[in-house]
């Protein structure tokens, strides 16, 4: 069964389709998009108060509203119009098609304080990104898309504090790695319960492969490899209801990591050695785009995307999100043909100078954001784990070359920049790992148990499955800086930032493959004002 009939059985529960297979195609083409009078089926938003121009016969907005990419006088609002959300082309027509996003002080948008007209394009899969400016400061909004006669649902988000203003604490919450074979994304639930002020994403929002035992949920088409099958995997993972409601409740920021494009991929190197493959990075960079609330400054240029950025919430607060995977150099000492990460005690390719992770410009930029910080906390938001880990029992150090510790040279330079910054209070989150780690991040690398320079935090994985805990416990006596590590649960991790201390939870869930689980909490720690090493509270 191709992907349309897919589409339109769940439509119309295998009802509505012709038998014979020139009358379906023709049924299939007809059907998606329409100017009839059909209508909006089973719609029950508000309707918009101009004349329809086009009717769909299935919710343009099945994937949803987003925001992202706060700032005190505005956001980013996001859709893709999809009323066939599992095809490339989410079932739309090669048109260009005219929405209206309204902007407004109340839930049922009797107070509209701003309504602009945008333009959804075929080039973009027909998503939209709307870069809103001319709001208050540090109050929230409800924002809504209206197509015709169809209207999206109603969505939340928040105008960050005026920058320099007295706050007295904000909160945020960040996840990692979510793989729709592996686990229902109900770690969601929890974080709606915990309203954070803002969610962060680092890294691996959808997985490209199939990997693992026992999937929950498939996974339509194979690898994702080319701008279609891009698509087709983001819309999938967009169509979670549990990740449409987080998405709705408020603004995201994101980093990625490997899987949205190609595992252990580094820079214009693929796992495979794919001679073509900056064809395929410039794909997963476009469906990327297309599917996230990003600011329209970062829409991808050819096979290159500029992500990493900072901004400051208050006096509290600055956050860096930085990209550890455009612009590195390949891993050192890789298996043998082929390209990617590996854990060894030896290699000596891990001293060269050329060896980066940002690369120069990003490093330059951080150093100078570094510099310009004027913030009680500063959270470094990336993609996998900065503190030196020993993965080896006994007298040599084991080495996971796809993170920091494949790259010493250039964790040093970040290192030197904070110190050399006086950054206060750092903070530094990740990801990656499947496991949640809470460690201090030593000042001499060579010796672990060396002063802290900054706390770190690393979420465990939102749903993909872990190394089991015995990995873990095999080496603890190796790394005395690192107060906590845990890879037998799945959730995300909520950090509450005020004055004189951060607070961090780490939210679990029980299961991730029943539908209905149960959350606790598996550690709490805090962060003093002035003191860089997280404590058990």
């Amino acid at each position: 069964m191709g992907l349309r009939e897919e589409w339109l059985r769940h439509i119309c529960r295998n009802t509505c389709l012709p038998t014979d297979p020139g009358a379906r195609r023709q049924f299939l083409r007809q059907l998606v998009w329409s100017t009839t009078a059909i209508g909006l089926a089973g719609s029950t938003a508000l309707r918009a108060q101009v004349a329809p121009r086009v009717r769909f016969v299935a919710d343009p907005f099945a994937l949803g509203v987003a925001s992202g990419y706060p700032h005190p006088t505005g956001f980013t609002l996001w859709t893709r119009l999809a009323p066939a959300p599992l095809l490339p082309d989410g079932g739309m027509t090669e048109e260009r098609v005219t929405l209206r996003c309204e902007i407004a002080h109340d839930e049922g948008f009797t107070r509209i304080e701003q309504s602009l007209e945008v333009f959804a394009s075929p080039e973009a899969a027909h998503s939209v990104h709307v870069d809103i400016d001319g709001l208050e400061s540090d109050r929230a909004y409800h924002y809504r898309f209206v197509v015709g006669d169809a209207v999206s649902q109603v969505a939340r988000a928040r105008t960050l504090p005026a920058a320099g203003s007295a706050l007295s604490h904000f909160r945020i919450a960040f996840a990692s790695c979510q793989n729709y074979e592996h686990g229902y994304f109900s770690a969601y639930r929890q974080m709606l319960k915990d309203a954070p002020d803002l969610v962060l994403f680092l890294g691996d929002y959808i997985y490209e492969n199939q990997w693992g035992d026992n999937p929950i949920r498939r996974h339509i088409g194979g690898e994702a490899n080319t701008l279609a099958g891009y698509r087709v995997r983001h819309a999938q993972y967009k169509l979670d209801a549990d990740l449409q409601r987080m998405h709705r409740a408020g603004a995201w920021v994101f980093t990625w990591d490997d899987h949205e494009v190609d595992n252990d991929y580094a820079n214009d190197t693929s796992e495979n050695l794919d001679p073509q493959f900056l064809l395929r990075r410039s794909a997963a960079y476009q469906a990327y785009f297309e599917h996230l609330p990003l600011p329209r400054r970062m829409r991808p240029s050819g096979n290159e995307m500029r992500t990493y950025t900072h901004f400051d919430v208050g006096d509290l607060l600055r956050i860096y999100l930085l990209d550890d995977r455009q612009y590195r150099t390949p891993q050192p000492c890789p298996p043998q043909n082929r390209h990617g990460s590996r854990t060894l005690d030896r290699c000596d390719d891990l001293a060269q100078p050329s060896q980066t992770m940002l690369g120069s410009m990003q490093e330059d930029w951080l150093s100078g954001a570094f510099q310009q910080s004027s913030a009680r906390w500063n959270l470094i938001g990336q993609q996998t784990i900065l503190t030196p880990v020993d993965e080896s029992p006994g007298p040599d150090r084991g080495v996971w070359t796809d993170g920091w510790d494949g790259y010493p040279l250039a964790r040093q330079k970040l290192m030197d920049a904070m110190l050399d910054a006086q950054l206060r209070n750092p903070v530094i989150a990740g990801g990656d790992l499947h496991c949640a780690v809470v460690a201090k991040l030593p000042r001499e690398t060579a010796d672990l148990e060396s002063p802290s320079i900054a706390s770190e935090f690393v979420t465990t994985s939102l749903s993909a499955d872990g190394w089991p805990q015995s990995h873990y416990e095999r080496n603890r006596a190796e790394n005395p800086h690192i107060k906590h590590r845990r890879s037998d649960q799945r959730g995300f991790c909520l950090l509450d930032f005020k004055s004189e201390a951060m607070d961090a939870k780490l939210q679990v869930v029980s299961d991730v493959r029943v539908k209905e689980p149960s959350f606790a909490t598996q550690a709490r720690y805090r962060v003093e004002n002035g003191r860089p090493e997280p404590q058990v509270s």
